[in-house]
């Protein structure tokens, strides 16, 4: 059926502006059976095929407009039936909400009935182009339809098949531009919430009381993400033992991050509850157990309990690799690893014995996962850095001097650099420390009397983070 709308003079367009490289569906409401403009004006005038469905009211729109509409050339002198959707305020919301339809301005005051068929056919159709028909002395009618949502407009005293079928393109495109526009502002406050509730996941170490220093680092491997599937925490308990764990669920994805934080937070609620060694270690697969997405999931951890004095340590460790034990004035070392029993969710029955371990009066604790020494030697080589090699760079690093935050910083930065680049799997490093000099420097400072400090103590700050 043709198109009821008026030909007037022609008008030169560049052909490059009406060029559009796939087929276009175009639904023109429109009840004036007064002049014509029919598909193939169209598509002569634009190069490409231009489909066309006309409708002559609002009912027979609905019905028209499909998914493969592309755009919808409304005349705004379309009558408003009473009673119709159009008129009703309260008419239901379409299955599809359109895009920023919530912001969407409302028709300035004395123009809510011109504009109530545009109103309409905006909340039918949120994803298609609209271009609006209108007389040519009302101006202010045609602005007001564009401030309202619609892409453009025409005046039909100005119509011809070139400047109709370039308008078509132009108010396709704009709203397309408009949807990937608002998509990517959701995107970005999406993200900007996923960040804030993934930092307020991460752990804040209870340490209050304790003289033991504390230093960590964390990188998730996954891109423009704060949580990995890596995990660590620290707390102190009421007799004055601190308590360290670090583990790694396999896996780098968002459901890995997730168990990682479900299992930090029910070790800590079981730390303070009393439970240690093998009853905690056994409780925490049951956890993992019912929060796992698949039974192939499993879990790493080591963990430490450090008695009041600091000198010695309770060590379990559940398929992770072995802490690194750095004494005064001597050369650090992993700690045993023979007595660990497997990974958290391969053995049903699973068994883990806690070694007790001399820490002495002056040391540093290094728990780290495995991401840290999967990196490779050097930019393109095979190998990998492994405990061997992470153990002399760490002693490099302490014979230079460098001890907490320094000593952290250094060996993350260290790793990355021989890497050649960015490491792909998750990073946790945690390092707990005893320096008697530093604990009488604080005894003596606490001794006397000076101005009353607000800040909080350091052992409660969140541990920084590092990468990009």
């Amino acid at each position: 059926m043709p198109v009821p709308v008026p030909v007037p003079q022609q008008r030169d367009v560049p052909a490059a502006e009406t060029s559009h490289g796939g087929d276009l569906t175009v639904l023109v409401i429109e009840d004036d059976p007064a002049g014509s403009i029919t598909g193939p004006e169209l598509s002569a005038a634009a190069g490409t095929r231009v489909r066309i469905r006309t409708a002559r009211n609002l009912t027979e729109a609905g019905r028209l407009l499909t998914d493969d509409v592309d755009c919808i050339l409304l005349d705004l002198a379309l009558p408003v039936p009473t009673g119709s959707a159009a008129s009703a305020p309260t008419a239901a919301a379409p299955a599809t909400a359109a895009p920023g339809a919530e912001h969407r301005p409302e028709p300035a005051p004395g123009r809510a009935d011109e504009l109530a068929v545009l109103t309409h056919v905006l909340r039918i159709a949120p994803l298609h182009a609209v271009l609006v028909l209108t007389a040519q002395d009302d101006t202010e009618l045609a602005a007001e339809a564009v401030r309202v949502g619609a892409q453009d407009y025409l005046f039909r005293g100005e119509l011809d098949a070139r400047v109709l079928s370039r308008a078509i393109r132009y108010a396709v495109e704009r709203k397309r531009a408009d949807l990937a526009q608002h998509q990517l502002t959701e995107s970005g406050l999406r993200a900007q919430e996923n960040a804030r509730l993934e930092r307020g996941l991460l752990p804040t170490p209870l340490l209050e009381g304790s003289d033991l220093s504390f230093a960590a680092r964390y990188r998730p491997g996954r891109s423009r993400a704060l949580l990995g599937g890596d995990f660590y925490d620290t707390v102190r308990t009421p007799d004055g033992t601190v308590h360290a764990m670090i583990g790694d669920v396999c896996g780098h994805g968002p459901d890995e991050a997730a168990l990682g934080v479900e299992l930090r937070i029910a070790w800590r609620a079981l730390t303070l509850a009393g439970l240690c060694g093998d009853r905690l270690l056994s409780t925490l697969q049951q956890v993992l157990e019912h929060e796992r997405q698949s039974e192939e999931i499993f879990a790493t951890l080591c963990t430490v309990d450090i008695a009041p004095d600091g000198r010695r340590a309770g060590l379990c460790l559940a398929g992770h690799p072995a802490p690194l034990l750095a004494r005064h004035g001597r050369p650090a070392r992993l700690l045993p690893y023979e007595d660990g029993g497997p990974a958290l969710g391969l053995l049903p029955r699973a068994r883990w014995p806690r070694r007790q371990v001399e820490l002495g009066g002056e040391w540093s604790l290094m728990m780290y996962t495995d991401g840290l020494i999967e990196g490779r030697v050097s930019a393109g080589s095979s190998q990998r850095l492994g405990q061997d090699g992470m153990v002399a760079m760490v002693n490099s690093r302490l014979e230079q001097g460098l001890t907490g935050e320094d000593l952290l910083e250094a060996a993350v930065a260290e790793v990355r650099e021989r890497h050649g680049g960015e490491l792909t799997d998750d990073v946790a490093v945690l390092l707990l420390g005893r320096d008697p000099e530093r604990i009488r420097r604080r005894g003596r400072s606490a001794s006397r009397p000076g101005p009353v400090s607000t800040a909080p103590a350091a052992s409660a700050q969140r541990p920084p983070l590092y990468g990009p």
